[in-house]
Order: C-alpha cells, then sequence, then structure tokens
C-alpha cells in the first residue's frame, strides 16, 4: 500500500459539516431538517435512524435504507454527540442540536 505523501491531511477537512448538510440536502428533496438518534420510536432496538421534514416541520418520505444511511453519515461527522439522545440537523446551516424531547421507545 503506498504511503500518505507529506502536507496530505489523514483527518476530514474541517468542512466536513456543511458539505454533509449540502449532500443531504441533495438527496433528500424538500428537506430542510433531519431528526437522528438511536432510539427509533417504533422498535424496541436501539439502532440508527433518521426521520427528515421540510421547512414547515411536514415529514419528508425515506427508505428505511436511507433513514440508516443517513443516520450513519450524521453519527460519523458529528462523534463527539451523546447519541443517547435524538438530534436535529438543520441542513441549510449544517448545525446539530439536541431536540427538546427524547423519544419513545417501544410500539
Amino acid at each position: 500500500m503506498p504511503a500518505i505523501p507529506s502536507g496530505t491531511p489523514t483527518c476530514p477537512a474541517p468542512d466536513t459539516r456543511p458539505r454533509l448538510a449540502a449532500k443531504l440536502t441533495d438527496m433528500i428533496p424538500g428537506a430542510a431538517k433531519v431528526a437522528v438518534g438511536f432510539t427509533d420510536p417504533v422498535t424496541q432496538w436501539p439502532h440508527a435512524y433518521a426521520r427528515a421534514a421540510d421547512a414547515a416541520g411536514r415529514p419528508v418520505r425515506l427508505s428505511p435504507v436511507a433513514r440508516r444511511v443517513v443516520a450513519r453519515w450524521v453519527v460519523r461527522a458529528y462523534p463527539d454527540a451523546d447519541w443517547t439522545r435524538l438530534y436535529i440537523l438543520d441542513l441549510t446551516t449544517g448545525q446539530l442540536t439536541a431536540a427538546d424531547r427524547t423519544p419513545v421507545r417501544g410500539r
């Protein structure tokens, strides 16, 4: 395997989070915010999930695969967040904030 040339950063660039928000905006047309967590309110076991909403707060449909992919991308971009909580990613600013409520587990 070739060595990394001198001067090439080995860590992700500091602009990764705004680029993630831009990619998610392209991936989920019409979405303004994405809720991400590990405690999906409709399942009894923890796994990464995401829910998208437009600027008015109406849900934007995501496939089950897209829900997990989006959630994993966000978790990887914000590894220092306390992922026992629910977070909201604003796709216009790239800011991640803790949600006001904790999702209810179970059905």
